[in-house]
């Protein structure tokens, strides 16, 4: 049982020497020292022994078992170092590598059109006001002279949050929270994004943008408010753009009108984009209605102003030829790009 003792330590000496990976030596653990190994079936054979022999035997089956251990343990760490410098060797960073230049991000057309419209209103005097995009009803319709069953709302498809709170389907209540809080004279923009129950498709979104403004003094007319309009059209789309108005109606204006100007692809010739016509529509417009003025306690006596609403994405459109307002909110690197 000696001999044999000493041929299994032999064995296993030569054995884990010759092993190269972490697998291979998980191997000779169970071949000499498992339940089942080498080692074990031989010391399972000591009850056979005479009492002088076993103290001996024991003696140099435990020393065997300690010298396998040591070997396995010094095999072991050897081969995780190897296998760490491997992997040092194989993930070093060459500093003198020139590096990879990363892609630079551009301005999305939206944010462009937007700060260009800022540009223009604030280079007239106009400041920038902001509300909420989580509106009461009062300041989104009532305060609008949208009563609870006015028609209007029908045309809304608002989203409600409850009875009395919605996601605004306009900026125009950021005009009526300005003229609560501030006095004639008022002069102000609110750009922001709102809110319609609409289905997602080439002109249509659920989330849009709109740019309104507002001005209210003493003796404002639509002569203002045309002045103004023309301003704008001619800094945006250029001195050759002609402007016209066509009777309109908005609950919150009087008189009102929408805004068409001379299609700029055909100079009002007519074309694909204007559909034949030479006109596009733009934006609506008018003049404050003395109901409005009076609810935010402005004398419609005194004092008198214009309004109007922008669709940022739509002159976003028309500027850039775009022609699907999905576009905007997918997020293609391959669009973005070509701005």
């Amino acid at each position: 049982m000696q001999e044999q003792l000493t041929a299994i330590r032999e064995a296993a000496t030569g054995a884990l020497n010759q092993a190269e990976t972490l697998a291979a030596l998980e191997e000779l653990r169970i071949q000499y020292l498992g339940k089942k190994g080498e080692l074990t079936a031989v010391m399972k054979g000591m009850g056979q022994l005479s009492p002088e022999e076993r103290p001996l035997v024991g003696q140099l089956a435990n020393q065997v078992r300690s010298e396998i251990e040591t070997a396995l343990d010094e095999k072991k760490n050897a081969l995780e170092a190897e296998a760490a410098n491997a992997k040092i060797l194989n993930e070093t960073i060459d500093v003198t590598m020139p590096g990879k230049r990363s892609g630079k991000g551009k301005k999305h057309p939206l944010t462009t059109v937007l700060d260009d419209l800022k540009d223009i209103f604030t280079g007239m005097g106009f400041t920038i006001a902001e509300g909420p995009e989580v509106e009461l009803d009062y300041y989104n319709f009532e305060a609008l002279n949208i009563p609870k069953d006015h028609p209007a709302r029908d045309t809304q498809d608002t989203f409600y949050i409850d009875e009395n709170v919605v996601l605004r389907s306009q900026t125009s209540p950021v005009q009526v929270r300005t003229m609560e809080q501030q006095k004639p004279p008022i002069r102000v923009i609110a750009p922001g994004r709102v809110y319609r129950s609409d289905a997602v498709d080439a002109t249509h979104s659920p989330v849009f943008h709109q740019v309104e403004g507002l001005v209210v003094d003493k003796g404002i007319t639509m002569a203002d408010l045309k002045g103004t309009l023309e301003v704008f059209v001619k800094k945006l789309y250029g001195e050759e753009t002609r402007l016209r108005f066509r009777p309109h109606h908005f609950p919150f204006t009087e008189p009102s009108a929408e805004v068409d100007i001379s299609c700029f692809n055909c100079g009002g010739e007519g074309c694909r984009i204007c559909k034949g016509e030479g006109w596009i529509e733009i934006l609506g417009c008018g003049m404050v209605h003395p109901r409005v003025l009076s609810g935010c306690g402005i004398d419609p006596e005194e004092y008198s102003g214009f309004a109007f609403g922008i669709g940022l994405e739509r002159i976003t459109m028309f500027r850039y030829g775009i022609d699907d307002l999905r576009l905007y909110f997918e997020n293609d690197i391959r669009f973005l790009e070509q701005f």
